[in-house]
């Protein structure tokens, strides 16, 4: 292996220039050069190593960017990028003016669909495949790969449901490596599971009973196989399914021992596998194991209390409680939809539970929310994790929409604490029981108080809906917040030489209002600022500028927020800079008053 042969490869085209013989080399210099960038860059690690032949072989058999291949997800195209013309600017990968952790259309003409959020790829495949029949184009390929979490939503079935009963040139590659984020669960693993191990009869394969031409399972670490069977089913028309194993991690150790922390380690060591340590002494807690610690807390003197998450009970911590009380905790699998609706059923039956979807991935249940839950005015306390900007994932992943798309909603109590206090009070609140649905939104990451267990932990106190409050007098403008960006408002206050003028209030409720509060406020104050981590349209502002429309208030407003566009990758601080909700350009802001 003296001569590198990744080096000169910039496009699938040189890909193909090579002998088959010299591909495993190409597999172990790729698997080497996403280990060596995401250890210092960090990054979506584990599920790009899985797939690293798989990628290969796909190249190199179909002629792409002609035939049209789509990733579901996306976590596993890292290998992807490098192979079609980004390997030289893949070190700006997830950062700011850099390339994107997900393919995306604008940035590559391989990148046939964007992706982001799971189970897409099987129906934007088919789209494609059917336009091509309608073009007359039979020849064109149409490759979808998904992953075993990812094929066992609603909407992976959907698709599979469709282009069973289709002419369509379809391959759909099952990339089964028993893991996304988290274990796999659910029947259709043990179903998966026992197909693996040849427990399963080859007459009730439930994929050929969908008239797909069904193969597998193959290894997908067997380059040489893979690319047979790729080339064998390119000659059939009509819908195919490719059954192939991979492991998660591969090639490196600690990535295949530890699936879960592995999947997106941060920085770790390139030649010893050993993730980074962080100091973490004296730092504030991660919201999402605020919510963790306060619901098992509550769960052991509650009976009735009910967890559910669609496939994150490490992101959202709820596998706190799923480990003591594995009977009243559900992780249900990538299933928004179902995790909504099983929710409402609950409630009929008089259960309390805290339905812990992140923000972006509700967006996936909004039917349900609206006709499962709100309609019927059943108390379902949706725990909304990884609202407003989240940083590197971007577009796709950003809970930007939440405030504007949930008050919206009849019966819908919407709530962001600013702070890990207001959080578990909140959680304690809604559990005490509550006369509608409740959605409590609460960013990805740390909160601002460092001894909040130790000082604050199960020390509750019930929350008066639809209350707000007083952070800060003053005498001439009014700042209004929504959440935890709240405490960059009172960061920004504390710098300026005119706080004094300022007056700042705490809008923990963006629905329902308080409307007592802000009868006062526009009473008294002709400046009035607002600001929350959510689109400015339809969103916290919006809700501000309909009261003052309504009551005729001529205060003059200044809505701050998300602009109007979707915010690209970067950390969380470059993001609200520029958005300018960052401490910096409030500081501008408030000093001009």
């Amino acid at each position: 292996m003296s001569t590198n042969l990744l080096q000169n490869i910039n496009s699938p085209t040189d890909l193909r220039l090579l002998e088959e013989a010299q591909l495993p080399q190409v597999a172990q210099e790729l698997r080497n050069f996403i280990i060596d960038i995401v250890a210092a860059k960090e990054g979506h690690l584990g599920a790009s190593l899985g797939v690293v032949e798989l990628t290969i072989a796909l190249h190199y058999v179909f002629d792409t960017p002609n035939d049209l291949l789509v990733w579901d997800v996306g976590h596993q195209a890292y290998g992807h990028k490098i192979l079609t013309e980004r390997r030289e600017n893949f070190h700006t990968n997830r950062q700011l003016g850099g390339i994107s952790g997900f393919p995306k259309r604008g940035e590559s003409i391989y990148d046939t669909f964007g992706v982001g959020h799971s189970s897409t790829s099987i129906s934007a495949a088919l789209g494609m495949a059917i336009a091509s029949n309608l073009k007359g184009d039979y020849n064109k390929q149409h490759i979808a790969v998904i992953g075993d979490a990812s094929i066992a939503s609603g909407m992976a079935f959907e698709g599979l449901n469709h282009a069973g009963v289709t002419d369509a040139n379809l391959l759909v590659i099952l990339n089964d490596n028993a893991i996304g984020i988290d274990p796999s669960v659910g029947a259709l693993k043990k179903y998966l599971t026992s197909v693996k191990e040849g427990k399963n009869p080859r007459q009730n394969n439930m994929i050929k009973s969908l008239n797909f031409d069904y193969s597998g399972p193959i290894d997908g670490h067997d380059i040489f196989a893979v690319i047979k069977e790729l080339k064998r089913l390119q000659k059939i028309k009509g819908p195919k399914f490719l059954h192939v194993i991979t492991t998660k991690g591969k090639g490196l150790k600690q990535a295949e021992e530890d699936q879960v922390k592995y999947h997106a380690p941060g920085k770790f060591d390139a030649s010893t596998g050993e993730i980074h340590k962080k100091i973490e002494q004296n730092l504030p807690p991660k919201y999402q194991d605020v919510f963790g610690l306060t619901i098992l807390d509550l769960a052991r003197k509650n009976e009735k209390i009910i967890g559910i998450t669609p496939a994150m009970p490490s992101g959202s911590s709820l596998n706190f409680m799923i480990d003591i009380f594995p009977e009243r905790a559900f992780d249900v699998g990538i299933a928004e939809q179902h995790a909504v609706t099983l929710a409402a059923g609950m409630a009929t039956q008089g259960m309390i539970v805290f339905c812990n979807i992140y923000s972006t991935f509700l967006q996936r249940a909004y039917d349900q929310v609206i006709h499962d839950v709100a309609l019927q005015n059943l108390p379902v306390i949706f725990c909304l994790d990884r609202a407003g900007l989240v940083g590197e994932d971007g577009a796709t992943h950003h809970g930007v929409f939440d405030l504007a798309y949930l008050r919206c909603i009849p019966n819908m109590i919407v709530y962001a604490p600013r702070n890990e206090i207001e959080l578990q009070n909140i959680l304690y609140t809604a559990q005490l029981g509550l006369k509608h649905p409740i959605a409590i939104r609460y960013p990805r990451g740390r909160g601002v108080l460092p001894d909040w267990q130790s000082n604050n932990f199960g020390k509750y106190q019930e929350i008066t809906i639809g209350k707000s409050s007083c952070l800060k007098k003053g005498s001439k403008v009014a700042v209004l917040s929504n959440g935890t960006i709240a405490n960059n408002v009172t960061l920004a206050l504390a710098k300026i030489k005119n706080s004094e003028i300022i007056a700042h209030y705490d809008f923990a409720f963006v629905k329902p209002l308080d409307e007592n509060q802000l009868h006062f406020i526009f009473k008294k104050f002709e400046n009035i600022a607002t600001i929350e981590d959510g689109t400015v349209q339809g969103g916290f502002g919006s809700a501000i500028l309909e009261f003052a429309a309504l009551h005729h208030y001529t205060s003059k407003i200044k809505v701050l927020g998300i602009p109007d566009e979707f915010i690209q990758h970067g950390n969380v601080a470059e993001l609200q800079q520029y958005c300018k909700i960052d401490v910096k350009s409030l500081e501008k802001l408030f000093s001009n008053y």
